[in-house]
Formats: C-alpha cells, sequence, structure tokens
C-alpha cells in the first residue's frame, strides 16, 4: 500500500511568477483597459512613422517587407498558439485535480462507515476538518502562489486518524487499505493543485511573448500605403487581436488566482454530503 503524507516543506511553498501573478490578480477590466490604450497607440504608429519617413520610401520595401512579416507572424502566431494551449491544459488540469480530491474524499468518508465507532468517527470528523481547511486556508494561500500550513496539518490529522486504527479482521484490514489507497490519490490530487497554483508559463515565454507582440505589430508601421487610414486600422485590428490573446493568456495563467480561477466548488460539494449524512 502506498500513500503519503504532507511533508512540512510545502508549508512555505515555492514561490515563482510573482510578476505574472500581480498581472492575474488585477481585474479583467484593467486588462482590458490596457490592451485597449495599446491597440490604439498601435494604431496611431503608421501615422507617427509617416511623418518621418515618406510614403515612397516605405512603399518602395512593400515586397520585400511583407514576405518578412509573414515569416514573423507565423513564428509568433505559433508560439502564441502554444502559450494558449500550455495555460488552459493547465487550467483544466487544475480542475480535475479538485474533483478528484472532493472524489477521493467522498469515497474515504465512506469508507469509514465501515469502520464504525470512534475510529470511523474520527475519520469523519479530521476529513471534514480537511476539506474546511483546503477552502478557507489552501485558497487564499494558492491565489499567491503558496500553500497553507494549517490544511497540511489537517491532512496530516486525517493520516493519523486512519493508522491508529487497529483492524480486528480481514474486513477491516480490507477497509483500512482502501482508506489510505483513497488518500493517497487525495494527497497527489492536492499537490497538482498546489504545484499548478505556481503558474504555467516560465518567465522566458513571458518574454518572447510581449516581446514577439511589439516587433509583430512595429513591423507593420513600416509598410507604405496610400490610404494612411486604412493602414492604421489593420494595425490597430491586428494590435487588438494579439493583445486579446495576451489577456488571456494572463488571466488563466495562475489558474487559482485572479478573477478567472479554479473554485473549490467541488470540495464544498463533498463536504455538504457530509453532512447530510444522517
Amino acid at each position: 500500500m502506498r500513500f503519503q503524507r504532507i511533508p512540512p516543506s510545502l508549508a512555505v511553498g515555492v514561490r515563482r511568477g510573482v510578476a505574472t501573478i500581480a498581472l492575474t490578480t488585477q481585474p479583467l477590466w484593467l486588462l482590458a483597459g490596457i490592451a485597449v490604450v495599446a491597440t490604439l497607440l498601435a494604431a496611431a504608429g503608421p501615422v507617427v512613422v509617416r511623418r518621418f519617413i515618406g510614403l515612397e520610401r516605405l512603399g518602395a520595401n512593400n515586397e520585400v517587407a511583407g514576405f518578412k512579416f509573414a515569416n514573423v507572424g507565423v513564428l509568433y502566431a505559433v508560439l502564441l498558439a502554444f502559450a494558449v494551449i500550455l495555460v488552459w491544459e493547465e487550467y483544466n488540469d487544475a480542475a480535475k485535480a479538485v474533483v478528484d480530491e472532493a472524489g477521493a474524499a467522498v469515497s474515504v468518508y465512506r469508507l469509514a462507515d465501515g469502520i464504525g465507532g470512534a475510529p470511523g468517527k474520527s475519520i469523519h470528523d479530521t476529513l471534514s476538518a480537511y476539506l474546511k481547511s483546503a477552502i478557507a486556508d489552501d485558497w487564499p494561500a494558492m491565489a499567491e502562489g503558496g500553500a497553507s500550513p494549517v490544511a497540511n496539518r489537517a491532512l496530516n490529522a486525517v493520516y493519523a486518524a486512519a493508522l491508529t486504527f487497529h483492524p480486528a479482521d480481514l474486513r477491516d484490514a480490507g477497509i483500512q487499505g482502501e482508506i489510505l489507497r483513497q488518500l493517497d490519490t487525495l494527497t497527489r490530487a492536492r499537490r497538482d493543485r498546489l504545484d499548478m497554483a505556481e503558474g504555467t508559463a516560465p518567465g522566458v515565454i513571458w518574454f518572447v511573448l510581449f516581446g514577439g507582440s511589439l516587433v509583430t505589430v512595429c513591423f507593420t508601421f513600416f509598410f507604405g500605403t496610400e490610404n494612411l487610414r486604412a493602414q492604421s486600422l489593420m494595425t490597430g485590428i491586428l494590435a487588438a487581436m494579439i493583445f486579446a490573446v495576451l489577456v488571456v493568456v494572463i488571466a488563466i495563467d495562475h489558474p487559482f488566482a485572479g478573477e478567472v480561477h479554479v473554485t473549490p466548488d467541488p470540495l464544498a460539494a463533498a463536504l455538504a454530503d457530509f453532512t447530510a449524512v444522517p
């Protein structure tokens, strides 16, 4: 039988991506406002460039610039798509980890009914206390990329309650073994969500994403079209699409922080099931 306890080292938690957590925790309206301002500045870019470089000089390089811009655009589009897929899969995995944790908790609670008496009640009580602590303490800690030591101790108490039970026969031994297996599943699911709370995309990805958006948008300033308004509009549309996708990536990069986050609703539903049992 393989199971594990939460080590004290998780009480501190590893903080990474502090800058992206700061961005993620900003209101969506603020992120959208920044994207709108950046789009307006991008749309004004061709106008500013045209004041210093004439249409004839810009238009002379349209053919070569168009070929190079196609390569730059494809490379950045691939990177942007990779970032979206990366953070979206991590977000879904985080939601699944919470569901798995809740399912394992329900299984442990019901298996404890087969033990009965003081040992079964002890498992019921400590498991309920753990879920309450996970909701009240773990989620605020994960919003900052860490873990709650209070929830760690609450989970250790569940293990202690399960391990202090002494089986009287093979039936009790089988129940205890299955409880420990489900606790192992619960612990792994919690470890997964704690790890994913630290963020998905590494710093180098963010550097390339923001740098690539700047290069891609600014590249469009140096095309020469007779209709300057049309060029500014096309640049603005391109910038709006890029910045909108960046807002999505920022919003869900940390699955447990910000306005778009994974909620503890599955754990709350499991806890409600416990209290509904007569």
